[in-house]
């Protein structure tokens, strides 16, 4: 696997952006709360909306799950409540930066947290998605 890496700029030599030339895919996970008055139509085309970004621009969503309505730990722009949507997907790491700047920009977002996930948590979501259970969850039961 070739690296190249290029200096963001002349004076700050600590600052590098890497980039894979056989264009590496990474995982990711993506959950965004939506401001809770949404209405349905609103909150799928919201989801709709973020997962043709991620395919637009080089991506592919693994999987997408919306939580719905949820209590929020702390009220935030004094609502207590948000609408959770979880999209596992992969994508070049270049690309968070612009998904970022779309999310930042969306007044139906709240708040939202980008996850990398190794191999590890990729498999762990691939069985929780297939239905089946991990040691762990036969350990609490």
């Amino acid at each position: 696997m070739e690296v190249f890496t290029y200096l963001c700029s002349p004076l700050k030599k600590a600052d590098h952006l890497i980039i894979h030339k056989n264009g590496k895919m990474n995982n990711y996970e993506l959950m965004v709360i939506f401001t809770p008055v949404l209405s349905d139509d609103e909150y799928k085309a919201a989801q709709k909306k973020y997962e043709s970004f991620v395919k637009e621009n080089g991506g592919e969503v693994v999987n997408s799950k919306p939580w719905e309505l949820k209590s929020l730990a702390y009220p935030i722009a004094k609502k207590t409540t948000g609408l959770y949507w979880v999209m596992e997907y992969k994508a070049p790491s270049s690309f968070n930066e612009k998904l970022k700047i779309q999310l930042l920009r969306d007044e139906s977002v709240m708040r939202h947290m980008f996850t990398i996930l190794d191999k590890y948590a990729v498999e762990y979501n691939a069985k929780k998605r297939s239905g089946v259970s991990s040691v762990t969850e036969n350990a609490e039961v």
